[in-house]
C-alpha cells in the first residue's frame, strides 16, 4: 500500500501484449500529430507580443533559447518513449521510475495541459474563425460569439446596454466536430491532422518565403534594443536587452506545449520503440526552425515597435501592400488552432486511458468502442466538459494553468528519466538520451525556472488544483490500484 511503490516494467510490457488500440500511426504520421500540436495560435499571435514589448529583432534568439529548453525535456521524453511505449506520457513514466503518488500526480495535472489547453484553443478559433468570416463580409453578433464576461466588456466599450445573455456559439461547435472525429477512429484522426498541417505548414512557408523579399535589414538595427524596466500586470519586468530576451523566451516557450502529445500516442504507433522518440525530436526541431525564420521575416518587414501584438503576421503583410495574403493568413491561423485541439483532446483521452487501465481512474475511462475502438465515453464528456467551458467562461487567464501542467510534467520527466537510468541500467534503451545526467538536470532548471515567471494567482489555483488531486488519491485511487490486486 505504500504510495511510492513502482509499477513493474513487466506490467507495461504486458499492456503492450494485450493492446486493444489500432496501431495505424507511422513515425511520420506521429510527426505530423506533434507539429499539428506545436504550431498554431502561437506562431500568429505571440510573436508579435514577446517583438513589440520585449525582445525586438532578437526575438529569434529567444526562440532557439526556447527550443533549447524544450530539446532538454523532449530528449528525456525520447529515452522513456523507447523503454515504456505506452499511451499515458508522462504519467506513465513516472508510475514506471519514481512511485504510485508521483505519477498521479502528474496525470492529475495533465489534464490542466490538456483539458484547459483545448478550451483555450477552442476560444481562440473561435475568434479567429469570427474574423475570416468577417473578410467575407459576415458578421456574428457580439453575444453570439463571447462569453456574457466578454461580451458584457465589448457591449461597453461600444457604449451599448449589456445583453442578458451570451454564448460562444462557434467554440460549442468546433469542440464536437473535433469530438466526433476522434470518436470515428485515429486513422480519421490522423487524416484530418495530416491534411491541416500541410495547409498550416505551407502558409507559414509562404510567411518566410514571401516575406523574405520585403525585409528591410534596417528593421534589425539594433538587433537587441537597450534595456529598459517597465511595469506589466503590476510586476517589473526587463524589456530589451539581454533580459528582455530571456523574458521572451518564458513568453514564447508556450507556443512550443503539444510535442509531448506524440508520446501519448504510443499505443497506435505501428513501431513506438523507434517511431515514437524520433516523431517527438523531429516534429520539434522543424517547429523551432519555422519560429525562427517567421520571427525573422517579421521584424525585418515592420519595426518591431510597430507590429500588431494581436495579429502580427496579418498586420506585417497588410502594411508592406499585401493585403489578400491576410485572407490566407487567417485561414491558416483558423485551420491551425483545429488541428491543436484536436491533438490536445486527443492526448487527454489516452492519459485517461493508461491512468483507468493501472485502476486509478473508474473503468468508464478505459472502455472502447466496439467498432472503432477509441475512448468514446471519456472522449464525449472530455468534449461535453471543454465545450461548455469555453462557450461560457472567459478563460483568458486561466490558460496559464495549462502551461503550469506543462512545466511540471516536463521537469519531472527530466528527472524520472535520471532515477530510471540509475536504477535500470539494464533495460534496453533503443534510444538513449546523450549526457543524460547534464541534459535532465539542465531540463529540470530550465523548466522550474519558467515556473518562476508564472503569476502568483495562477500558483494559488495550481496549488488548489493539486490539492484537489492529493484528496481524490487517498480517497480512491489508492485503494483502487491494480498494484493492490494483480489479478485486475
Amino acid at each position: 500500500m505504500s504510495i511510492w511503490r513502482v509499477k513493474p516494467v513487466s506490467a507495461f510490457e504486458a499492456d503492450l501484449k494485450k493492446n486493444d488500440l489500432n496501431r495505424v500511426l507511422t513515425k511520420w504520421g506521429l510527426t505530423s500529430l506533434g507539429i499539428g500540436a506545436i504550431i498554431g495560435g502561437g506562431i500568429f499571435t505571440l510573436t508579435g507580443i514577446a517583438a513589440h514589448d520585449y525582445a525586438g529583432p532578437a526575438l529569434a534568439l529567444s526562440f532557439v533559447i526556447a527550443g533549447i529548453g524544450c530539446l532538454f525535456a523532449s530528449l528525456c521524453y525520447a529515452e522513456f518513449a523507447s523503454v515504456l511505449p505506452v499511451e499515458g506520457s508522462a504519467y506513465a513514466y513516472a508510475y514506471g521510475t519514481v512511485g504510485e503518488l508521483f505519477a498521479w500526480f502528474i496525470g492529475w495535472n495533465l489534464i490542466l495541459e490538456y483539458m484547459m489547453g483545448a478550451t483555450t484553443v477552442a476560444v481562440a478559433w473561435s475568434g479567429y474563425f469570427v474574423k475570416l468570416l468577417h473578410l467575407f463580409g459576415i458578421d456574428f453578433p457580439i453575444w453570439l460569439c463571447n462569453d456574457l464576461a466578454t461580451a458584457t466588456e465589448k457591449y461597453q466599450e461600444a457604449g451599448l446596454e449589456a445583453p442578458s445573455f451570451a454564448f460562444n456559439l462557434p467554440a460549442f461547435l468546433i469542440t464536437w466536430v473535433v469530438t466526433w472525429i476522434l470518436i470515428k477512429g485515429i486513422k480519421e484522426a490522423a487524416k484530418t491532422n495530416n491534411i491541416i498541417v500541410i495547409i498550416k505548414v505551407a502558409v507559414v512557408l509562404f510567411v518566410i518565403i514571401v516575406g523574405a523579399f520585403y525585409i528591410d535589414t534596417a528593421n534589425w538595427t539594433p538587433f537587441i534594443p537597450d534595456a529598459k524596466k517597465v511595469i506589466i500586470d503590476g510586476v517589473e519586468k526587463t524589456s530589451f536587452g539581454y533580459g528582455g530576451v530571456l523574458t521572451a523566451a518564458t513568453i514564447v516557450f508556450f507556443a512550443y506545449i503539444g510535442f509531448d502529445a506524440v508520446s501519448t500516442q504510443a499505443g497506435e504507433a505501428i513501431n513506438p520503440k523507434k517511431d515514437v522518440p524520433f516523431a517527438i525530436i523531429a516534429s520539434l526541431v522543424i517547429c523551432t526552425v519555422l519560429y525562427i525564420l517567421v520571427s525573422l521575416v517579421l521584424t525585418g518587414m515592420v519595426p518591431y515597435d510597430q507590429l500588431d501584438k494581436a495579429a502580427p503576421v496579418a498586420s506585417a503583410f497588410s502594411e508592406n501592400g499585401i493585403g489578400w495574403a491576410v485572407f490566407i493568413i487567417t485561414l491558416a491561423a483558423t485551420a491551425g488552432l483545429t488541428s491543436v485541439m484536436l491533438v490536445m483532446m486527443l492526448g487527454q483521452t489516452r492519459i485517461f486511458l493508461g491512468m483507468a487501465k493501472d485502476g486509478l481512474l473508474p473503468a468508464f475511462f478505459r472502455t472502447l468502442h466496439p467498432t472503432f475502438k477509441t475512448p468514446h465515453k471519456s472522449t464525449l464528456l472530455v468534449g461535453l466538459i471543454i465545450s461548455l467551458v469555453a462557450a461560457n467562461f472567459p478563460i483568458s487567464k486561466v490558460s496559464e494553468m495549462c502551461s503550469m501542467g506543462t512545466l511540471l510534467a516536463f521537469a519531472m520527466v527530466c528527472v524520472a528519466v535520471m532515477i530510471l537510468r540509475y536504477k535500470k541500467p539494464e533495460l534496453e534503451r533503443p534510444y538513449r538520451t546523450p549526457a543524460v545526467y547534464l541534459v535532465g538536470t539542465l531540463g529540470v532548471s530550465f523548466n522550474l525556472f519558467l515556473m518562476c515567471f508564472v503569476r502568483a494567482e495562477t500558483w494559488i489555483a495550481f496549488c488548489v488544483w493539486g490539492t484537489l488531486g492529493i484528496i481524490v488519491y487517498f480517497v480512491y485511487s489508492k485503494h483502487k490500484s491494480n498494484l493492490n490486486n494483480p489479478a485486475s
